[in-house]
């Protein structure tokens, strides 16, 4: 599985979500501009002594990510999708992608992957989940549908 943040802003999330990609074996992709630097010790400290396992990729723009990986099969997590995020059928070398944390993803990125916009269910009135455990949550089912393979 791949885990892809669009512009992250805050090391610790990414540090969070790197230790849990580390733990499951799903690569980190990081879609620049971030809003830290790669060797800040928040980011390392939040992802502990796991940060040199990891397995990250940092990509200039999103074209730039869509043209390494061969136009991969991307999920996009929104908080106003239709679709739930366990409504769908995951495959091993998914992508699940996470926006900024103050914005989300861009519209027009929503607008063109429409198909694979997903949700995670909350209470109406609430704005979103913290990015670490939205990815983890997301990245759990998308490892549980495809056999938990490799994990023990």
């Amino acid at each position: 599985m791949n885990i892809v943040l669009f512009e992250p802003e805050i090391p610790v999330n990414t540090g969070n979500i790197g230790r849990t990609c580390v733990a499951t074996g799903a690569k980190l992709h990081l879609i620049r501009p971030l809003g830290f630097f790669i060797d800040d010790k928040s980011l390392k400290r939040a992802g502990m002594d796991y940060w040199q396992e990891l397995d990250v990729r940092i990509y200039d723009n999103f074209d730039d990510f869509l043209t390494k990986n061969d136009n991969p099969r991307i999920f996009m997590v929104e908080t106003n999708a239709e679709m739930c995020y366990n409504d769908v059928k995951y495959v091993g070398n998914d992508f699940i992608m996470f926006g900024k944390e103050t914005t989300g993803i861009p519209i027009a990125l929503l607008e063109r992957y429409k198909d694979t916009v997903v949700r995670i269910p909350m209470i109406p009135g609430t704005r979103s989940l913290n990015l670490s455990n939205a990815a983890a949550i997301v990245l759990f089912e998308a490892l549980r549908q495809t056999g938990f393979k490799n994990l023990k």
